[in-house]
């Protein structure tokens, strides 16, 4: 209780120093002229005192005076007590710490105001000065050289050690609240980031769930609507695939804007992570829609972390998705290699230029699909390439860590041909 009522007084004190500057300073000097002036009326036992008192106090006086511009001008402030302190001991006044009070507090205010240098040189001449005055002042000789040497040395040397621990004080605090400004500025952006890519991810996400299905859906739907006359039970089993299809769609894109409740929501728990396992239903979807896909697998199957497992099938989604819209085949490959530390996941068809769309395919155009599986392989520390094959048609392929590993600088952008999403 006590430690904080004296903080609460020092903390106030300091706040009025700080809006009352000038008045702290007068009180100050009024104070120091005190001391000055009890100093001149200190003397040796079997000393006679200066007849000069007027004169002695004039001139303290202005020494005194003098430190009330230590602030703008703390070098002059200590020539001038330096000066009127030798005249006084000139007078015959004795050299005491009170006499001295005035150079003291020039010496402290010198050392926390300016630089190093600065304090060294005149700190110096200043003790060298007034030991000078000490072994040539009258009032002392009653006294031996030793102890007129070290008593003003000792009085002069502890304000230059206060102002400088005093300084170092304010730039270690100083410092240290430039650390704490810095983290708070850092762990800011650092949020903002998070909540930015958190964005970005769950963009990824829905673009995936809806592009995906949407596309499916309207292949489905096309299809069946050109069967419809020439074969009515295959346009009857492509409607009810487009069921499940549409049903699918839901489930994924509530398990997606399901990451954004409260943790407290009381909602049936999350769907499975989709990973490569999930492959096989994937493929069987845009059968009914007249695009076969056939995978092949090289190398033994690593133990793929989730997040490199979700990245490698929403990947081959996105790519399935955009054959299906764009590409004029009814056939894609998927090449599955795997490696000691890599996955290598390949998306190829045989299209021409989508001239020859089924009906109610959409034309190209330019989306976010090839730039979210960009993001996607970099955000696991793999690299993902994109291009139209020599022998005509589209490949995507990425290479994939089967950990993940920190994400790499996104390089500068490549143009790309492409005209797929």
């Amino acid at each position: 209780m006590s430690i904080s009522l004296e903080r609460r007084y020092a903390d106030r004190l300091e706040e009025f120093s700080h809006r009352h500057p000038f008045l702290v300073d007068l009180a100050m000097v009024v104070t120091l002229m005190g001391c000055a002036v009890l100093g001149m009326a200190l003397t040796l036992p079997g000393a006679e005192p200066p007849d000069q008192d007027e004169l002695g106090v004039a001139v303290m006086g202005v020494s005194c005076l003098a430190l009330l511009k230590y602030r703008a001008h703390p070098r002059s402030a200590l020539v001038v007590t330096v000066v009127c302190t030798g005249v006084a001991i000139t007078l015959g006044y004795l050299i005491t710490p009170l006499l001295l009070a005035p150079i003291m507090a020039a010496l402290y205010w010198l050392a926390t105001l300016t630089d190093r240098q600065s304090t060294r040189a005149y700190g110096l001449t200043t003790i060298a000065a007034m030991t000078l005055a000490a072994v040539l002042s009258d009032s002392m000789n009653h006294l031996s050289l030793l102890i007129r040497t070290i008593g003003p040395v000792f009085w002069l040397l502890l304000p230059l050690a206060a102002g400088r621990a005093t300084q170092i004080r304010r730039a270690y605090l100083k410092s240290v609240q430039a650390r704490a400004e810095h983290a708070e500025r850092t762990r800011e952006e650092e949020a903002q980031l998070r909540v930015t890519e958190e964005r970005m991810r769950i963009a990824r996400d829905l673009h995936d769930v809806v592009a995906h299905h949407l596309a499916l859906a309207n292949a489905q739907a096309g299809t069946a609507a050109h069967l419809t006359r020439t074969d009515p039970e295959q346009a009857h089993r492509i409607l009810t695939d487009l069921t499940a299809t549409t049903s699918s769609a839901l489930r994924e894109l509530k398990s997606t804007v399901g990451v954004l409740r409260r943790p407290d929501d009381p909602e049936a728990p999350l769907a499975p992570t989709p990973g490569l396992d999930q492959l096989p239903d994937l493929t069987a979807s845009y059968e009914s829609a007249g695009l076969t896909v056939t995978v092949t697998t090289e190398g033994a199957p690593g133990q793929l972390d989730p997040g490199v497992d979700l990245t490698a099938y929403r990947i081959v989604q996105e790519a399935l998705t955009n054959v299906s819209k764009h590409a004029a085949v009814d056939a894609a490959r998927i090449r599955l290699a795997y490696e000691e530390a890599h996955l290598t996941v390949t998306v190829t068809d045989d299209g021409g230029d989508g001239t020859a769309r089924p009906a109610g395919t959409p034309a190209p155009g330019r989306g976010f699909g090839l730039i979210g599986m960009r993001e996607r392989a970099r955000s696991v520390g793999g690299c993902l390439s994109a291009g139209h094959r020599p022998e005509g048609g589209f490949e995507v392929s990425t290479d994939l860590p089967l950990r993940p590993r920190p994400r790499t600088p996104e390089p500068d952008a490549q143009p790309t041909h492409d005209q797929r999403k």
